[in-house]
């Protein structure tokens, strides 16, 4: 897998939009991530370390914050979304608010490198 974009080529057009969305904030919020893979899903990389990874499934996307206490900081802001350990599932119809993805990259961050 050569960048996560390469990665999100073959989704159909909505879901690889709404995915490259994601990254695009992501990527503006740490504009020094690097692309990488992470327990085997595309994911933006910090310090070496899993920063935001992306994954397409039959019926939802998903997005991994690698931090199952990062998805908790942000749960209450996410009502009407599927939440699990460290997931954050959603749809095009329903997509992640960007503040929310900002957020996510923020704390993540903060965790990477203390």
């Amino acid at each position: 897998m050569g960048s996560v974009d390469d990665s999100l080529v073959d989704l159909p057009p909505s879901e690889r939009a709404c995915l490259q969305h994601v990254i695009e904030v992501a990527r503006a919020e740490a504009p020094e991530a690097v692309d990488g893979v992470s327990y085997g899903m595309p994911a933006l990389k910090l310090d070496g370390k899993p920063l935001l990874g992306v994954v397409a499934a039959a019926k939802h996307l998903s997005v991994f914050p690698f931090s199952p206490e990062v998805v908790d900081a942000v749960a209450s802001r996410l009502e009407g979304f599927s939440l699990s350990k460290g997931t954050i599932r959603f749809t095009p119809d329903h997509p992640l608010p960007d503040d929310v993805v900002e957020e996510l990259v923020r704390l993540r961050r903060a965790e990477i490198q203390k």
